[in-house]
């Protein structure tokens, strides 16, 4: 016995009719020329062991902490100069609890009295609008892209000294 599979044309068309093609709501126009980026191909991202979270992840904590630094900084700075005693407890404060963990630094000013709450909701807001609208994003990635640029280049470097034998064209071995 013979069996064959038929597939009907008729109702199958890789050009779609006029009428289906005014009807059908595209989400683009295919008949225009894209003005965007060449597509990039989709890779795998490395992988990357030994970490719990993703290393962006660790890292958003790292400037998380950071931008609590940078708040603490500015709010004594700020205090300094129309508060002396409001900046003098800040400062016995960070004489007594560290700042590796902003959002426990925070907690704990909190805690400490009233006048230290009104300096910890300082330091919150001042942290927000630090990150929000001062932080120089592009300016970070462009830094760090060029820090490793440089860096990569300066270990090659010396390492091409260290086993070569030479520098500056000169016979050192």
């Amino acid at each position: 016995m013979e069996y064959s599979t038929a597939i009907i044309f008729s109702q199958v068309s890789l050009f779609p009719s006029r009428f289906q093609t005014e009807n059908r709501a595209y989400p683009f126009k295919p008949w225009k020329q894209r003005t965007s980026q060449p597509t990039r191909f989709q890779c795998h991202k490395m992988y990357v062991p030994g970490f719990g979270t993703s290393p962006e992840s660790t890292a958003a904590k790292h400037l998380h902490d950071f931008f609590n630094y940078i708040a603490v900084k500015i709010v004594a700075a700020q205090l300094q100069s129309y508060n002396p005693e409001a900046y003098e407890e800040l400062r016995e404060f960070l004489d007594r609890h560290s700042l590796s963990d902003g959002d426990k630094f925070c907690a704990d000013l909190m805690r400490e009295s009233p006048r230290h709450k009104n300096l910890a909701l300082r330091i919150l807001e001042v942290r927000s609008a630090y990150c929000k609208e001062d932080f120089e994003w592009d300016n970070l990635q462009r830094l760090a892209s060029k820090m490793v640029d440089d860096s990569n280049k300066k270990v090659m470097m010396d390492y091409i000294v260290d086993t070569s034998c030479t520098v500056d064209g000169k016979q050192i071995c």
